[in-house]
């Protein structure tokens, strides 16, 4: 069965840094495109950001240009994503994510097909 899970979140100051980490099982990572999301409370899922499959298209929410860094290792089915410099405004439940298409990751996930259940991240001022 296919199980999509995140770890690596947790409390950590404004300006530091943390390093989220989604392991997939059950499925060939290669064969996906992989995101990471977040929801902040009383706000909507916004996509922070989305590789595909290959690693040829990426995009980054405005937000976290410069600061996060996604990247993804295939051969043992985990996507990363690096978060420096994190702000007060970083504070939500992230989520990893998985879908054979990219442009369902870029702009349409109601269509995703996988989905962890996320992992808080809080930053403190």
């Amino acid at each position: 069965q296919v199980k999509v899970l995140e770890y690596g979140g947790g409390l950590v100051q404004a300006g530091g840094s943390l390093r989220l980490s989604c392991t997939v099982s059950g499925l060939a990572l290669m064969n996906y495109a992989v995101g990471w999301f977040r929801q902040a409370p009383g706000k909507e899922r916004e996509l922070i950001s989305c590789i595909s499959w290959n690693g040829d298209a990426t995009y980054y929410t405005d937000s976290v240009k410069g600061r996060f860094t996604i990247s993804r290792d295939n051969a043992v089915n985990t996507l990363s994503l690096q978060m420096n410099d994190l702000e007060p405004e970083d504070t939500a439940k992230y989520y990893c994510a998985a879908d054979r298409s990219f442009a369902n990751l870029r702009r349409n996930q109601e269509r995703i097909r996988y989905w962890g259940q996320g992992t808080q991240v809080t930053v403190s001022s």
